[in-house]
């Protein structure tokens, strides 16, 4: 690293003209160096306009070593990001690409997943693979890929381009359960990790569990895993999903204890099975209830873990009655470090200290009835619904709640 070597008593007055030239490198520290001198950094790319100041005898020497700055090692990824983009491009540095430059992403193992809105300008594209192997040293990673929007083919299927590396399967853990998913095939939704950590703690010992919309195992793998269900059958009808979902029971020794369905959830042929059924699909798990109510089994009944987007009209006063069994939602967003916790769709603040709104009591009501009223047409029998549990999953977009209805269903003794 470049430096100007002076006196210790000159050190002050040399900082101040280093700083008004914007040459002073602030990644390091001031430091000594032979014959009892200081040296401050200056920055690499600026060496043709350094002149040295008269009224301060310095002269310009290289430090083989240099110790980070308290600033520099305080610098979050996303700073850092910023900071190396800023250096790389110098004088081209503008604005426009500062607003195209990623404030949070998404992790999975070694492999960096960035926004679609990330580094779409013309410039960049100059800059070829330099430019990710830059991004990937800032953050941390070996892999990058950028999301595109999620294809509209019924299965969420995501459209991610690979920028950095060769394979594109990665690894996640949450919550000490294991999932591996190829990122350019398959969704990992963050976002639900508290709604994965709260049917983990489910009592379901015993229980044979129906998952309609599996995926690569989101719910499945908590309800075996860590909820102790006996048995789970999985239904997925995206190739790539069953794909990961089988390696993942695999990968969490579960294997045995899970029958995997690839098809149409619609078209399930199972009956009287079930204790419990997750819907885990948003925004509207509503044409799986018929199966739903298939599945349960017809002389015990079981419960339904309802998964839908209930929109919440505006109001001047937050509401007042607690939710049923509610708890606190969680808002997606980035940490601290610029790494997303949880999906960037998520509309953030609305979720905390949630309450029940009557939108959400509406709802809940409505769908309680009308399952009650399936489970009676197809068995020739009344039955008794119950709501147990509405939970706040996450705010998904302005005004629109991710809500998971927990809905006990019994027959009617004679």
């Amino acid at each position: 690293v470049p430096a100007l070597a002076t006196e210790p008593r000159f050190a002050q007055r040399l900082r101040e003209h280093l700083e008004e030239e914007q040459l002073l490198d602030g990644r390091y520290r001031l430091q000594e160096v032979p014959g009892g001198r200081v040296a401050l950094p200056v920055l690499e790319e600026k060496l043709d306009q350094l002149r040295l100041p008269q009224e301060v005898p310095c002269e310009l020497v290289w430090i083989q070593d240099p110790v980070p700055s308290r600033a520099a090692r305080r610098r979050t990824p996303a700073q850092k990001l910023r900071d190396e983009l800023r250096r790389l491009l110098g004088e081209s540095w503008s604005e426009e690409l500062e607003q195209d430059v990623p404030c949070a992403w998404q992790r999975h193992g070694d492999l960096v997943l960035l926004s679609e809105d990330s580094f779409r300008a013309a410039p960049w594209e100059k800059l070829g693979p330099a430019l990710w192997e830059m991004v990937a040293s800032a953050l941390g990673a070996r892999r990058l890929a950028r999301r595109g929007r999620v294809l509209p083919d019924g299965m969420r299927s995501p459209s991610v381009t690979l920028l950095l590396g060769q394979d594109s399967w990665v690894e996640h853990v949450d919550n000490g359960i294991r999932y591996t998913f190829d990122v350019t095939k398959c969704m990992f939704s963050s976002g639900n990790i508290t709604e994965k950590l709260r049917v983990a703690s489910l009592p379901c010992s015993g229980e044979v569990l129906v998952d309609l919309y599996a995926g690569i195992g989101y719910f499945t793998l908590p309800y075996l895993v860590h909820a102790a269900a006996a048995f789970a059958h999985a239904c997925e009808w995206n190739g790539h999903a069953v794909e990961a979902l089988r390696r993942n029971l695999a990968l969490n020794g579960v294997q045995d204890r899970c029958r995997v369905h690839h098809g149409d959830s619609r078209q399930l042929e199972l009956r009287d099975v079930a204790d419990r059924v997750n819907l885990g699909l948003i925004p509207s798990s509503e044409e799986g209830w018929p199966v739903a109510c298939r599945v349960l089994k017809k002389d015990t009944g079981g419960v339904l873990h309802i998964h839908h987007n209930v929109e919440t009209l505006p109001s001047a006063t937050p509401p007042q009655t607690p939710a049923q069994g509610a708890e606190r939602g969680s808002p997606e967003g980035a940490g601290s470090d610029g790494e997303a916790q949880c999906p960037t769709e998520d509309g953030g603040k609305e979720m905390l200290g949630a309450k029940m709104r009557p939108e959400w009591q509406r709802w809940a009501e409505a769908t309680a009835a009308q399952i009650r009223g399936l489970l009676a047409e197809l068995h020739r029998r009344p039955w008794h619904t119950s709501i147990l549990h509405v939970e706040a999953v996450k705010s998904y977009a302005p005004h629109v709640h991710h809500l998971v209805l927990d809905l006990e269903c019994r027959p009617t003794l004679p």
